[in-house]
């Protein structure tokens, strides 16, 4: 039995050369693959601030639509994102069309990734009837 050890040694030995190609392989890889996770952790932040701007479209609308003020309009849109932009259009009859426009910037800023990607304009608009 000892014999087949030391025969096994011995085979192995003639593949030393090579042993360090997948350790350099391997340190290829891992900077591609941990820009392509960083990516997609970037990607998953801007759909998620998108969600984010169509709802406060709608609950920007919703205060529009029951003649609510200008600030209570935007206050509604901002409790449920910071930072967002909302443009209101509203008749004064009820029935009127009240039309809001939301407009967000996302930043990129996801290491290695954010300096790649510019930041992105997101809009949404709602469009609605006036309550009261």
């Amino acid at each position: 039995m000892a014999s087949r050890l030391r025969a096994g040694r011995g085979a192995r030995a003639g593949a030393h050369p090579e042993s360090g190609q997948t350790t350099a392989e391997l340190a290829l890889l891992v900077p591609v693959f941990v820009f392509f996770v960083l990516l997609l952790v970037q990607i998953g932040l801007v759909v998620r601030d998108h969600v984010l701007v169509v709802n406060a479209a709608r609950e920007a609308a919703r205060e529009a639509a029951v003649d609510a003020g200008h600030g209570r309009v935007e206050g509604a849109a901002r409790d449920v994102l910071g930072g967002v932009d909302v443009d209101v259009d509203r008749g004064s009859r009820v029935g009127d069309r009240v039309v809001v426009v939301a407009r967000y910037a996302s930043p990129t800023d996801v290491p290695l990734v954010g300096g790649v990607l510019p930041d992105v304009d997101l809009r949404a608009r709602v469009v609605t009837r006036r309550e009261r």
